[in-house]
């Protein structure tokens, strides 16, 4: 038997647990794809609703990757379970997103500094204003000096995440449509988890970051296919690692 807390999304099926750090894509077979790829003896601690989660070892430092679902809900209920009952300090989303500047291509990995956001997930905090989610600075700089180790084209920058993923574009004028709206303001990409994190992060006062790898690009029409969305990833897979082994001691 665990000694390890039960929660509606996370059973934990042995005593290893999780490590300080966890690295969340949103595809369960991404994760299994990290943990037998990546880590020194992988254990699944976790397989409720087929979101597998393994700990393993990395460079010699105990690492956990979990699947987080799609979209902000979902991120948002792993989150706070890891954060607040599972001694989880650090999470990184690794996971894919689209280019909404002529610069950032496909294959490029993009840290996103900030997360703007159409979804209502702040009002939970009741807040005045607005709320600016933003990622952890050392998350950051760590990065920012892994892409460098591994020659990677990287940007860092605002990043937005939607609620929406079909959204409904159709006789839309161009100056009016969202796309262009944050194309002009110069964020990098869209994604859908990455604000629910950073405030969740801030709320608990944790550490978030994504970084993702560019997979399609909105503006060319252009995209990687399934099975590299699922695999082809590894240099930001590597990089969110090395992050994972620097704040090991912080």
């Amino acid at each position: 038997m665990s000694n390890f807390p039960s929660t509606p999304h996370i059973n934990i099926q042995d005593e290893i647990g999780f490590g300080k750090t966890v690295l969340m894509p949103g595809d369960p077979l991404r994760a299994r794809f990290i943990a037998e790829n990546f880590l020194e003896n992988p254990v699944l601690v976790n397989n409720v609703r087929g979101v597998n989660g393994y700990t393993g070892y990395y460079k010699g430092v105990k690492v956990s990757v979990m699947a987080s679902g799609m979209g902000m809900p979902a991120i948002g209920i792993y989150s706070h379970e890891l954060f607040n009952f599972f001694g989880v300090e650090n999470i990184i989303r690794v996971g894919s997103a689209g280019s909404i500047q002529e610069h950032v291509n496909l294959y490029d990995i993009v840290i996103g500094q900030g997360a703007c956001t159409d979804s209502n997930w702040a009002s939970q905090f009741h807040l005045p204003g607005t709320f600016a989610p933003i990622a952890n600075f050392d998350l950051i700089c760590e990065a920012v000096k892994a892409c460098q180790e591994h020659g990677a084209t990287y940007h860092v920058g605002n990043i937005n995440s939607s609620d929406v993923f079909y959204g409904d574009h159709v006789d839309v004028p161009e100056g009016l449509d969202s796309v262009y709206g944050l194309k002009k303001m110069g964020v990098l990409a869209l994604e859908m988890e990455a604000a629910a994190l950073y405030m969740n992060a801030a709320r608990y006062g944790k550490r978030g970051l994504c970084i993702c790898t560019i997979s399609d690009h909105v503006l060319k029409g252009v995209e990687t296919t399934a099975q590299e969305r699922q695999t082809a990833f590894t240099t930001m897979m590597k990089v969110a690692l090395d992050v994972a082994v620097a704040m090991e001691k912080k």
